[in-house]
């Protein structure tokens, strides 16, 4: 059959229609030629398509489907310049919708782009790029690839960062190091990509780290003890005793944070991970400069730098530093707290005890400043024996009381003698540390500087006249202070105690004598020497003690009468006489008057003394009110 447009059968075409002019064989292998020309696609992938047109609404691609995609011209924003025949990848939501449209998304094929980057970048430790969004709680937000990654501050460079908004709107590297896919959470690091940077130079630093090799490096941290210097990616740690041959309280007072300085390495350990640094070092010792003229005996002045529990530290100039010793502040032998002569930050005047340069120490003095008491040319007549003082009671002991008669000059008070009426155990029975006491000097030896002080001396001894007063046989009212098994202890009148043993509690109705109870007590023995006046209750009521003591005192008498002699030759020489004719009678009659008028002279004698005792101590209330 000819082909010739001639002899083509108008009527047949116009019959059958378009296409219908094929056989089933024909139209089989037609189609098959067509689906060869298109593209199988599968929906939620992501494919690349190519763009044959932009809208104002639209971008049309064709991914070789049997249709082309539709995506909205804003998910384009970040490609400007995009233009028709340019490739991009999108992502197939769905083959057709009701309208039999092929449904595309840009924006979806980034993420699942993205996430694709982002798990291959963590199987294989790909560096990757992205955009720091936003600043957060503890790090740094950054978009990869349209994904939030979370950047923690201890991953953003080796040393801390304070500010971390400088980081908003910059691109920065990271690797991946940890992805949550449950809640598409990515925690990325730009830390690591620091650290390998400078592993080299860390290999080179420590292999030619030498002691005395002078470094630079920065601040990067400070504490109360020193800073840590970044030398280039090794740490050294600068003490902030090596920071200032000066004393300084905290690095901060010198030093800066970020602060380019110069170090010198003082030593490192074998596996070179600690590394001591100095800066002081860098400049010559303030001894090597210390002027020729101080010397033992100078004067020199200065600042309290450090005050301890034995002394201060005087700065001469920085670095320069004297010890002035606690026993060198005051010429009181008794040793105080510095802070009581002494405060931080003084300004004080010293005199050079001893100095050695070499050694670098120097010990100062702030007594040496004034005249030492003990070497004054009044001291011998101030301080003679006899001279009454004041002082106040600085220390107490098992034996006694110092007393600080004045700065530098102290005295023993001994536990005796304080007191002649009460048996003190302990002085703190008598007096408090901090109180005056008045006292009389006993005893002075300026060669050893000691003084020999008394209290109870300031009054006559009231036992020169208790002799006459509590004389065996006489009975007086006492009251029982305390009972043990040796016996009681009893108050007498005018403030003395005496003892009775056990026996002597006895009372008339077999009971015995409680403490707390008032009851005449008979003396049966009276020790001047001693200071001892043993009495018995049971005496005053019972015949055989009675007799025991008459006959106890007959024994006594020849010496009492001795003792007597100078005092009272004529009345001794009566009796004698008139012992000799016979009558005894007179010579007891007279001996009884004789024991009853210095009996009545004593307690007359004691009255006057405890009225002018309380006179005194009124007149003492009296002037100390006015004074107040």
């Amino acid at each position: 059959m000819s082909n010739s447009p001639d002899n083509f059968d108008w009527d047949k075409f116009e019959t059958q229609g378009f296409g219908g002019g094929y056989s089933k064989d024909e139209r089989a292998e037609m189609e098959k030629m067509y689906d060869d020309t298109l593209t199988t696609v599968q929906e939620q992938e992501v494919v690349k398509g190519v763009v044959v047109g932009i809208t104002d609404r639209d971008v049309i691609l064709n991914i070789g489907f049997k249709s082309d995609g539709l995506v909205p011209v804003s998910e384009f924003r970040d490609l400007p310049e995009l233009k028709v025949g340019d490739e991009v990848e999108v992502f197939i939501e769905d083959q057709e919708d009701p309208n039999g449209q092929l449904i595309l998304s840009r924006k979806k094929a980034k993420i699942v782009s993205a996430w694709a980057k982002i798990y291959d970048a963590l199987e294989n430790d790909n560096v990757l790029e992205g955009v720091v969004k936003r600043r957060t709680k503890g790090g740094l937000i950054m978009d990869l690839y349209g994904v939030e990654a979370f950047l923690p501050g201890s991953q953003i460079d080796v040393k801390p960062i304070r500010d971390f908004d400088v980081f908003v709107g910059k691109k920065m590297e990271v690797k991946v190091v940890k992805i949550n896919a449950a809640f598409d959470n990515v925690v990325v690091s730009h830390k690591v990509l620091i650290e390998k940077d400078l592993e080299q130079q860390r290999a080179a630093i420590l292999n030619n780290l030498e002691k005395g090799q002078v470094l630079e490096g920065v601040i990067k941290n400070m504490t109360n003890f020193g800073v840590f210097i970044d030398l280039g990616g090794v740490d050294g740690l600068l003490h902030i005793t090596d920071i200032s041959w000066g004393r300084i309280n905290h690095p901060e007072e010198v030093l800066n944070l970020d602060q380019k300085v110069n170090v010198v390495v003082l030593d490192f350990d074998d596996d070179k991970k600690r590394i001591s640094l100095g800066m002081k070092q860098l400049t010559p010792h303030p001894w090597d400069a210390l002027p020729a003229e101080i010397e033992v005996g100078s004067r020199v002045k200065g600042r309290i730098v450090n005050v301890a529990d034995y002394g201060a530290f005087l700065e001469l100039m920085p670095g320069v530093e004297g010890l002035i010793h606690v026993s060198e502040m005051s010429w009181s032998q008794h040793l105080r707290n510095p802070q009581d002569f002494i405060k931080q930050n003084d300004e004080v005047e010293a005199v050079v005890l001893t100095l050695d340069r070499e050694e670098r120490k120097m010990s100062l003095g702030i007594k040496q400043l004034t005249e030492d008491p003990w070497t004054k040319e009044d001291v011998i007549t101030k301080y003679a024996v006899g001279t009454k003082h004041t002082g106040v009671v600085r220390n107490l002991t098992n034996f006694g009381l110092f007393l600080e008669l004045e700065e530098g000059v102290d005295g023993l008070v001994h536990v005796s003698d304080l007191s002649w009426t009460k048996k003190i155990k302990h002085p703190s029975e008598f007096v408090k540390v901090g109180e005056n006491l008045d006292v009389v000097v006993l005893e002075l030896d300026v060669a050893n500087r000691r003084l020999a002080l008394g209290h109870k001396q300031l009054e006559e001894n009231p036992w020169d006249t208790f002799e006459s007063v509590f004389n065996v046989g006489s009975v007086h009212k006492a009251t029982v202070l305390e009972k043990s098994d040796r016996g009681a202890t009893l108050e007498l009148p005018y403030g003395i105690e005496g003892f009775t043993f056990p026996k002597g509690l006895a009372k008339e109705d077999g009971s015995q004598v409680e403490a707390g109870e008032t009851l005449d007590f008979r003396v049966t023995e009276f020790s001047k020497d001693d200071r001892k006046i043993i009495l018995s209750h049971t005496a005053t009521y019972s015949e055989a003690d009675n007799a025991r003591i008459a006959k106890a005192t007959k024994k006594a008498a020849p010496a009492a009468a001795g003792e007597k002699k100078e005092k009272a030759p004529k009345v001794q020489k009566e009796v004698e006489n008139k012992s000799t004719l016979g009558d005894l009678d007179a010579l007891s009659a007279l001996k009884e008057k004789m024991l009853d008028n210095e009996k009545e002279a004593g307690v007359k004698k004691l009255e006057a003394a405890a009225a002018k005792k309380a006179k005194d101590s009124d007149d003492t209330s009296a002037e100390e009110e006015n004074n107040a």
